[in-house]
């Protein structure tokens, strides 16, 4: 590895140090750093939305951080180390561009994506999990999920014909919406939660098949 990188590690195992190190990193598990993991990995996608490379640095940096911090963790358990990341995601980045590093001919941006997906659908069955929307993490901004689950239904046959399809089904979602109108000023807001869960996840949908993120969307 690179000199910066074994100095960072090195940094990361004096923090993690019990006779040495710093009191707060050694007390941290990957339960209580997950939250500044994903809080990092929004401060790299604000500063990629301002435009502020020096600031796109320094939060790479702050990512970067918590992946060693992580690595750092499961090796002193004896799990994997910072290597085996590097080298999971490398074996993976391969297996995932045929076209790139063996004789497969990939012609367009789309056409990778379709193969992308086949791939990595070939790799979920490898490893026992035939569910079609089994990897999608839960911890995912919702509408990013859901956008999410509706792409992965779409590969398999199941989406609406065309975007008015949609809209029926947001007007749909609107009218029992308002038949719960009553339940929830009367305290029953079970209902309510319900169907504008259903009503966002409509939405989604509708932007899915515009081509526009909602995350994206909802944030203009």
């Amino acid at each position: 590895m690179s000199k910066s990188t074994d100095h960072l590690l090195s940094i990361m195992a004096k923090l993690r140090d019990p006779s040495g190190g710093c009191p707060w990193d050694v007390e941290q598990d990957f339960s209580s750093i997950a939250p500044y993991t994903i809080e990092e990995a929004y401060e790299v996608a604000d500063a990629v939305a301002r435009g502020d490379m020096t600031d796109l640095k320094n939060e790479l940096g702050d990512l970067l951080f918590q992946v060693v911090f992580h690595a750092q963790m499961a090796s002193e358990a004896g799990h994997f180390t910072y290597e085996d990341v590097a080298n999971s995601v490398s074996e993976k980045m391969v297996r995932r561009h045929p076209h790139v590093f063996s004789d497969s001919v990939i012609e367009s941006a789309d056409a990778q994506t379709f193969a992308w997906e086949d791939i990595k659908a070939r790799e979920r069955l490898s490893a026992r999990d035939k569910s079609v929307l089994a990897d999608i993490p839960v911890a995912l901004p919702a509408l990013t999920r859901a956008e999410k689950l509706q792409k992965r239904a779409a590969r398999v046959g199941f989406d609406w014909d065309s975007t008015e399809m949609v809209l029926d089904k947001i007007k749909e979602e609107v009218a029992e919406v308002e038949a719960e109108t009553n339940a929830a000023l009367d305290g029953d807001r079970d209902g309510m939660t319900e169907e504008i869960g259903d009503l966002l996840f409509a939405c989604a949908n509708l932007a899915r098949k515009w081509g526009i993120d909602p995350e994206t969307a909802l944030r203009k």
